[in-house]
């Protein structure tokens, strides 16, 4: 497999746009992806691989391993299998 794979090419292209074509909510928060957004932008969408590359390599074009992320979400989860998201700080200690 080329060093690429995953990421570009013909392949990967057909398959951003297959999952991109459905308009999916992200998969890791559950919130609606502005599709109108450019990437970088926190909003916008990216295609995410829910067993990382780098664990995983077999996997990068594996279409049951490819989700609809925000470029945010997908920064933040990393080279991980989950994303753990924070309900922010507590009001009060209990």
């Amino acid at each position: 497999m080329a060093k690429t794979a995953g990421r570009s090419g013909k392949r990967w292209a057909a398959l951003r746009e297959q999952i991109k074509a459905t308009h999916p909510a992200c998969y890791w928060c559950g919130q609606a992806i502005d599709y109108e957004a450019k990437y970088p932008a926190d909003d916008s969408f990216t295609v995410d691989h829910i067993k990382p590359w780098s664990t995983h390599p077999e996997l990068r074009e594996d279409p049951a391993n490819l989700v609809a992320c925000h470029s945010k979400c997908n920064k933040v989860k990393g080279a991980t299998d989950s994303l753990h998201l924070s309900l922010g700080n507590k009001s009060e200690e209990w």
